[in-house]
């Protein structure tokens, strides 16, 4: 076949397979653009989950007659008129290729009113690249784009559609993620004429009221809000506590100076700071808001604009992990439980490599020489206090005057309250100020000693072990070269690589701890990881791995009789440590009833 131009209504619709996959993307790409348009007020319509009909109407500042055809073209926008445009973005659109692709698509009708004018105007297409005359219509100030027979144009295209449910559930997604982000803005929704949302706009402190209305009205009592500004960037949001998690990550949004984007560094940071808090399989819920310069990122990466890319990408990884992994390791039985946790800003970040900041592993930068860390925590194999007697090191033991049981002043008590007895020989029971508070004793221990531990190996530095028979590992002449550029970083790690080949690198010595493992496959791991996330995400989970099983092993077991003094140092520990709501492998530690839950128990009241 010879070479020849394609007719531009077949470009229209190659361009259109590249933003428009399914209903979703429509509204997707209509209600950034009524945002984009100073919209207070967003109503969308739907018949049949948007393969019949998608009607978007904004009361925004409206197109004038003169621009609604130049509207339908191909790359005619509003929001860019030069280079420089386009790399500081503040707008949601930019490209001037929805309308005119959707138009390729399907049947679109473009109504719009500028905001002061005496009538509105009327454009409509059948899908080719001829449209009707400007007709004169009614319309309210703003702009509603109608879009009807969604790829009836494209047979194929539409063969690859789901069912109803599953292609309105899509477009739901969309409505509330962007509601997410804009509480200012009333959004509404109905499906074949039934109303399924009505969000009406909110005031200046409306994010938490429009987050709860869309992750449901208990959302708040799981969940706390974090706040942190540094290095030129600003994070805030809700994080939901790890017990809330969930089987799929559909309660996940992620916003970057107001757009919602899938970023796989933003996924792992937060997929990192979760890490040894989740329960294996289970997704976080959180919505977090990132604002930065806008030429530090670029939003052009992606057609459909769901992916970004950062200028300094290491810089924002640690800055998000940072402000996460304190954000939960602060919510702690002291803390009251799930709630405003402030976060302290932290020194500057620097993007220059090197071991991220607050990991297990990443911290022990420095000397590869150090004690090694202790396999078992002995403390419960010593003698420990009678009951009665205060636990050594620990205040607040001596009994005082009160109405509690033990003589104990329920009011005072601290956050875990003061041991009553042990339950079946796995639970501890305490009574604090609110009520019942029940422990797995073995669970709490374990994330006790799993962060003392972690203490310790930042401490002691990594412990290397040299290899009787160096190892030698055929890589790409990348990761090679990435050996090279890394020595210091793979050390501080514990790791002795060095290049032995174009492409083959040879490794003489590893972390003691992690004897016995796998170590090509781990080597190979954490160039990938190097290469990709900027950092040693799987080494350091690795070494986290390895702490957790002697934490489990060092750690009370179940069915072992402890004193009341015991099972108080255990409870305060636990108050005083990161994390202690979850042990190592996302379990709870422990459970509270507060008087009105013990009440409803026995209907009381009633």
């Amino acid at each position: 076949m010879p070479i020849q131009r394609l007719h531009p209504q077949l470009i229209s619709q190659i361009a259109a397979g590249e933003v428009i996959e399914r209903p979703a993307s429509v509204v997707k790409e209509l209600i950034e653009n009524s945002i984009d348009a100073g919209a207070r007020r967003i109503r969308v319509d739907l018949e049949q989950g948007g393969i019949r009909l998608i009607r978007v109407r904004d009361d925004g500042s409206g197109i004038p007659r003169g621009e609604l055809a130049l509207a339908l073209s191909r790359h005619a926008t509003s929001k860019v008129s030069q280079m420089g445009d386009l790399e500081s973005l503040r707008t949601l659109g930019f490209r001037g290729e929805a309308l005119p692709s959707i138009a390729s698509v399907a049947r679109l009708f473009l109504t719009s009113t500028q905001t002061g004018a005496r009538s509105g105007w009327r454009l409509a297409g059948d899908g080719s690249d001829v449209f009707s005359d400007v007709e004169p219509a009614a319309h309210p100030p703003g702009t509603t784009v109608e879009v009807r027979d969604l790829f009836f144009r494209v047979p194929a295209r539409r063969k690859f559609l789901r069912t109803e449910r599953t292609e309105y559930l899509h477009c739901e997604d969309v409505v509330r993620t962007h509601a997410a982000v804009r509480p200012d803005i009333g959004f509404e929704l109905r499906h074949n004429g039934r109303a399924v949302l009505e969000l009406p706009a909110t005031g200046a402190d409306g994010g938490a009221a429009r987050v709860t209305a869309l992750l449901g009205g208990d959302f708040p009592q799981h969940a706390f809000e974090i706040e942190r500004e540094g290095s030129g960037l600003s994070l805030r949001g809700w994080l939901g506590a790890p017990t809330r998690a969930r089987s799929q990550p559909d309660q996940q949004f992620f916003f970057v100076n107001g757009r919602p984007v899938r970023d796989r560094v933003l996924s792992a940071a937060v997929r990192r700071a979760y890490r040894d808090v989740l329960y294996h399989g289970r997704h976080p819920v959180f919505v977090l808001f990132l604002e930065l310069d806008p030429s530090g990122v670029d939003v052009n990466a992606h057609p459909a604009k769901h992916e970004v890319r950062f200028r300094e990408g290491r810089l924002v990884h640690d800055f998000i992990f940072q402000t996460l992994h304190r954000g939960l390791a602060a919510v702690r039985p002291a803390s009251g439980g799930p709630g405003e946790v402030p976060v302290p800003d932290a020194a500057p970040l620097s993007p220059a490599p090197g071991p991220a900041a607050g990991s297990a592993a990443g911290s022990a930068a420095g000397s590869a020489a150090g004690a090694p860390v202790p396999a078992r925590d002995t403390r419960w194999e010593l003698p420990l206090p009678q009951v009665g007697e205060p636990a050594p090191g620990v205040s607040g033991y001596a009994p005082v005057p009160g109405p509690g049981p033990d003589g104990r002043d329920r009011e005072g008590a601290p956050p875990l309250g003061f041991a009553l007895g042990q339950v079946a020989d796995i639970f501890i029971l305490a009574e604090n100020a609110r009520g019942l508070v029940l422990v797995d004793m073995h669970a709490a221990h374990e994330r006790v000693t799993y962060e003392r531990l972690k203490r310790e190996w930042r401490a002691a530095r990594v412990t290397r072990q040299p290899l009787l028979v160096p190892e030698t590992l055929a890589v790409t002449r990348a990761e090679a070269d990435l050996v090279e550029s890394s020595v210091g970083l793979l050390r501080d790690l514990g790791f002795e690589l060095d290049r032995s080949g174009p492409e083959t690198v040879r490794l003489r010595a590893a972390p003691a701890l992690l004897q016995g493992r796998d170590l090509s496959g781990l080597v190979r791991d954490l160039l990938a990881d190097l290469r990709n996330l900027g950092h040693a995400d799987r080494a350091e989970a690795a070494l986290d791995a390895v702490l957790s099983t002697m934490a489990c092993h060092g750690s009370v077991r179940a069915g072992r009789r402890l004193s009341l003094p015991e099972m108080n140092r255990l409870l305060r520990d636990m108050e005083e440590t990161e994390n202690s709501g979850q042990c190592n492998h996302g379990r709870p530690t422990y459970v509270e009833l507060d008087r009105q839950a013990l009440d409803r128990l026995f209907l009381r009241g009633r």
